[in-house]
């Protein structure tokens, strides 16, 4: 491929609309299209279909009525579908390659480049992922609409063109080239999946009292007695009772329904988080008239998307609460397990600072300390896909905070609980490790097609 790219120099210049025509995207009315596929009906292809220069064609479809697409709007062998609006900036302007007919077609927010006969389909398909395209993309891009690709856009970039066979030359080494690095890739990918479900079964294991030796086993071992989860869940409520200082009568946590959850095991017992702690919902950001009585300030303010971001411990924040803001909400202290109840349902982060939070954070304080805390945290990663289902059917998913109220927790002995926690924090670093260098070598990987690419295409 070096002495082809050597005589890039020579190559003409042309415009995308010199070698290939653009076909619009089908517009269709919500009320038309279905989310499954029916007689009558065509698939359509959205922004989110493409993905790593490749096209999705059998998830997240779309299907309309096919009167509304057009002969020219069926998808042919060689076409190159590309994404010119969406809501993600990082969508626009990607594209996928068509490698066979297929009877689909593609939405408005997409075109098709349908090549001319005197360019290779795959050569053109190599060019809108090369670094040239993706700067001249950029540069059309400036002071409009990012999220946004017109016509004019598309069809006036710029790239070189060399005789046929030395495009079906440069796309045979360039597919050569990027069968290896595919294939590293995949293996790359492979690896973060597997580390992914790795991660699932420590912490289920950590949870089901399968992870470290029991406490019960250890105490037998050595001849000694321990505390029982029950015994502590006893020992956390009866000083409850004793030191209950608030409204009214003193009335009882909530405690766990347990006649269908599995058997625990020896000293384990089923607990509620109000029985284990104090669990309520941030408070309302009240907004003012005048936002600047509210934001800015001392008082860091913890938002779902900080709990999101944190990897466990939440040490940054996106926003400032005011003295104005702090009077209507409440300073949660450093060791408060915060958990998301909206958007992204269950996410958790641990406060190793003094912040206030909305009500569609949930913070949780044990009442003996953080191991507990770290210890229910492990718990509510592995719940989150059975609390994910509690939320309502609306455009921002939330649940409630009688949900969390009502989960029954597998609580082990404190002794137990701090050796559990020591053991998932272990294997995680070790996670973390591996997915640190993965990650690195997909960079590389990326970095270096696109230093392929960059060669391939150098006249432009």
């Amino acid at each position: 491929m070096n002495e082809v790219v050597a005589t890039a120099n020579a190559w003409p210049l042309v415009s995308v609309s010199d070698v290939s025509d653009l076909i619009r995207g089908v517009t269709y009315s919500k009320e038309d299209a279905v989310a499954e596929p029916l007689d009558g009906y065509t698939p359509v292809l959205r922004a989110t279909n493409i993905q790593d220069s490749r096209l999705v064609l059998d998830a997240d479809l779309v299907f309309v009525p096919d009167n509304n697409v057009s002969a020219a709007q069926r998808l042919r062998a060689g076409d190159i579908v590309v994404a010119t609006s969406s809501g993600s900036k990082h969508l626009v302007g990607k594209s996928g390659f068509v490698h066979s007919d297929w009877r689909g077609s593609f939405g408005a927010f997409c075109a098709a480049l349908r090549p001319k006969p005197a360019i290779e389909p795959r050569f053109l398909a190599a060019f809108l992922q090369s670094p040239s395209y993706w700067k001249q993309v950029g540069k059309k891009a400036l002071g409009v609409n990012i999220n946004n690709l017109r016509r004019g856009d598309i069809e006036s970039l710029s790239m070189p063109l060399p005789p046929i066979a030395e495009q079906i030359e440069i796309v045979a080494e360039l597919e050569k080239q990027f069968s290896r690095l595919d294939e590293a890739v995949a293996n790359l990918q492979r690896v973060k999946a597997n580390l992914k479900r790795y991660k699932a079964s420590v912490l289920k294991a950590a949870v089901e009292g399968r992870l470290v030796e029991t406490e019960a086993t250890l105490a037998r071992r050595e001849g000694r007695i321990y505390e029982t989860g029950e015994q502590l869940l006893q020992r956390i409520l009866g000083k409850r009772r004793a030191t209950w200082a608030g409204k009214g009568k003193y009335k009882e946590p909530i405690s766990p329904t347990t006649d269908e959850l599995p058997e625990l095991p020896e000293g384990w017992t089923w607990a509620t988080m109000p029985q284990l702690g104090e669990l309520n919902r941030g408070k309302s950001k009240h907004r003012p008239r005048d936002d600047q009585a509210l934001y800015g300030g001392p008082y860091p303010f913890i938002q779902t998307g900080d709990v999101r971001r944190s990897g466990g411990s939440i040490t940054e924040f996106t926003q400032t609460y005011s003295e104005f803001g702090l009077a209507q909400s409440r300073l949660w202290p450093p060791g408060t397990l915060c958990i998301t109840i909206a958007a992204n349902i269950a996410e958790t982060g641990i406060l190793k600072l003094k912040a206030c939070f909305p009500d569609s954070v949930v913070g949780f304080i044990p009442h003996l300390g953080s191991p507990t805390v770290e210890y229910v945290e492990c718990f509510i990663r592995t719940a989150r896909d059975g609390l994910d289902r509690f939320a309502s059917a609306t455009a921002q998913k939330n649940i409630n905070l009688e949900v969390l109220e009502a989960v029954a927790v597998p609580t082990p002995p404190l002794a137990e609980q701090v050796r559990i926690v020591a053991e998932v924090d272990r294997h995680l670093s070790i996670i973390r490790e591996v997915e640190a260098e993965v990650d690195a070598n997909l960079l590389r990987a990326q970095a270096l097609r696109q230093a392929t690419l960059s060669k391939a295409f150098a006249a432009t």
